[in-house]
C-alpha cells in the first residue's frame, strides 16, 4: 500500500526536509516491488481550507527552488496554499530500480508516471495527516503546475484525472511529438534574427560544416583547436558544437538583459572577424561559463561514452530513454533541400541520435520511436480538456512542440482552457520566480494565470 515515510522531530521542518512516498515499481502488475518517491513541502502560507499546488521538476532532481523560489510560491502567499514538489520516477533520488539499464527503464512509461502522481494526490486528499508536517484538511483542491516537460505532466494530470486535479498551468509544455525537431533551431534563429546576428551565425555553421564534411584530418583537427573542443569524430564534433552554441537559448529575456544578446550575438555584431572566428568566441565562452574541462567535453560529445554505464543519477540517460521510447523530438538540422537557414551542422541528423537508442538500452527498443502513436494517445487526450492554462514564449526554442506554435495553435483556445503567447519571452518565464526586471508580457501571463487558479480553487 502506498504511504508516506515522515521525518522525525516535533518541530515543523523547513522546505528542505525530504519526505518519501511509497510507490509500486509498476502500477499495472509487471513488477510487484516498491520504491520511495521524494517530495518537498512549503507550508509557510497554508491556512486551513487552502488549496494544494503540486509541481514536478520533471527530468531534474527536486530541490527547494521548486517550492521556495518559483512563481507558484508567490501565488501561494495570495491564496493560502500549500506548495509541494514531487520528484519524477528515475530522476534525482526517486529510483524504482537499482540501475538505469534498459530492463530497468522499461518501467519509465507515461502511464506509470501519471499513476505515480495520481496515487500521490489520492493520498493527499484522503490521508493528509500522513503526508504533511502540518494539519491539512481532507479533499483539498489540487492544482498542478509545470514548465517544459513537467508542463506535459501538469496538462496530462488534468486531462486524465479531472476528478483529482482541479486545474493545471502548463508553461512551454512540449506536448507535441516530432521525430525530427528541426523547428527547435528555427525558433532559436528567430531570436538571433531579432538581435541581428542570425545570418552571420548561420554562415559560421556552414563554414564549420565545410571542414567537417569535406576537410582533411589535419583541417578537422585545426578547426577543433580553433574552436577549443577535443578531438572527436566529425559527427560527434558537430553534435558537441550544437549543444554548446545553444546553452543560452533557454535563458530568460528581461527588460534589462538578454543572455543570447550578451553571450552569442555580441561576438558577431561587435566584431569584423570572420563568422567562424566569432563562432569560436561563442563556443569558448560557453565552455568557460560552464566550467568544462576536456574530459567533460568528451563526455558531452562522444556518442560512445558511457553506453554501458547504468549507474543511477544520470539525468541525461533517463531523458534519452524518454526520447527513444516516448516522443522523439530529436533536435536536428533541417534538410538541405528545405531552403531553411541552419544553426547546427547538417551532420546532426537522425543518424546522430537513433542508433544510440538500442546501443544504450537494448534491441527491445524500437527504432524509430512511434511518434504518431504517442501523439494519438498523449496529444489527443488534451482535446476537450478543461481548466488547463497553456503558455509559451514567442522566442521559446520549444515553441513549435507546444500547443501555441509559431504557425498557429494546435488546439482551440477556450474560456475553460485559454492560451497565451508571451511576447518576447523564452522558456517557462511565467512560472519562474518573480523579479523586478520581468517583461510586461510575462507579468500579464502571470496575472491571467493567477486569476484562473483563484477561480479554480474558489
Amino acid at each position: 500500500m502506498a504511504g508516506c515515510i515522515r521525518p522525525r522531530g516535533d518541530e515543523i521542518p523547513t522546505s528542505a526536509t525530504p519526505y518519501w512516498f511509497t510507490q509500486p515499481v509498476d502500477h499495472f502488475g509487471g513488477n510487484n516491488g516498491t520504491w520511495q518517491q521524494q517530495y518537498l513541502v512549503n507550508a509557510t502560507f497554508y491556512r486551513p481550507g487552502g488549496p494544494i499546488y503540486i509541481s514536478t521538476p520533471g527530468e531534474l532532481a527536486v530541490t527547494t527552488k521548486y517550492v521556495d523560489r518559483m512563481h507558484v510560491t508567490q501565488l501561494a502567499r495570495k491564496t493560502n496554499a500549500l506548495v509541494v514538489a514531487v520528484e519524477h520516477r528515475f530522476f534525482g533520488q526517486s529510483n524504482p530500480m537499482p540501475d538505469l539499464s534498459g530492463s530497468s527503464l522499461q518501467y519509465l512509461t507515461i502511464e506509470n508516471t501519471l499513476e505515480d502522481f495520481a496515487s500521490f494526490v489520492r493520498a493527499v486528499k484522503s490521508q493528509p495527516a500522513s503526508m504533511f508536517p502540518i494539519t491539512v484538511l481532507n479533499n483539498a483542491k489540487v492544482v498542478f503546475f509545470g514548465g517544459s516537460y513537467s508542463g506535459n505532466v501538469a496538462a496530462w494530470m488534468r486531462a486524465k484525472y479531472p476528478r483529482l486535479v482541479q486545474g493545471s498551468w502548463a508553461s512551454s509544455a512540449i506536448l507535441y511529438g516530432r521525430l525530427e525537431n528541426y523547428q527547435f533551431d528555427q525558433s532559436y534563429g528567430r531570436h538571433l534574427q531579432a538581435l541581428g546576428c542570425a545570418e552571420r551565425f548561420s554562415q559560421a555553421v556552414e563554414a564549420v560544416d565545410e571542414v567537417l564534411t569535406s576537410g582533411t584530418a589535419a583541417e578537422v583537427s585545426a578547426l577543433q583547436t580553433t574552436l577549443g573542443v577535443p578531438s572527436l569524430t566529425p559527427q560527434d564534433t558537430a553534435g558537441l558544437l550544437a549543444g554548446l552554441s545553444i546553452i543560452y537559448s533557454l535563458a530568460p529575456v528581461l527588460t534589462s538583459f538578454d543572455y543570447v544578446a550578451a553571450n552569442v550575438c555580441s561576438f558577431f555584431n561587435s566584431s569584423s572577424k570572420a563568422p567562424i572566428d566569432s563562432y569560436a568566441g561563442v563556443i569558448k565562452a560557453a565552455i568557460a561559463q560552464m566550467g568544462m574541462n576536456e574530459q567533460a567535453l568528451i563526455q558531452m560529445g562522444d556518442t560512445n561514452y558511457g553506453l554501458d554505464n547504468y549507474a543511477l543519477g544520470q539525468t541525461d540517460r533517463s531523458w534519452y530513454y524518454m526520447g527513444c521510447t516516448w516522443f522523439g523530438n530529436w533536435q536536428v538540422a533541417p534538410s538541405p533541400s528545405s531552403g531553411l537557414s541552419r544553426y547546427r551542422s547538417q551532420l546532426v541528423d537522425l543518424s546522430y541520435f537513433q542508433p544510440n537508442c538500442q546501443r544504450k538500452f537494448g534491441s527491445s527498443v524500437e527504432v524509430p520511436v512511434d511518434v504518431a502513436d504517442y501523439n494519438s494517445k498523449w496529444f489527443n487526450i488534451l482535446k476537450g480538456a478543461s481548466n488547463i492554462y497553456y503558455t509559451s514564449g514567442s522566442l521559446d526554442v520549444w515553441r513549435d512542440s507546444t500547443v501555441l506554435t509559431s504557425t498557429g495553435n494546435l488546439l482551440p483556445s477556450s474560456t475553460s482552457s485559454p492560451m497565451f503567447t508571451i511576447d518576447g519571452a523564452t522558456h517557462v518565464q511565467d512560472l519562474s520566480a518573480d523579479q523586478p526586471s520581468d517583461l510586461a508580457s510575462v507579468i500579464k501571463a502571470r496575472t491571467i494565470g493567477d486569476a484562473l487558479v483563484a477561480k479554480w480553487v474558489k
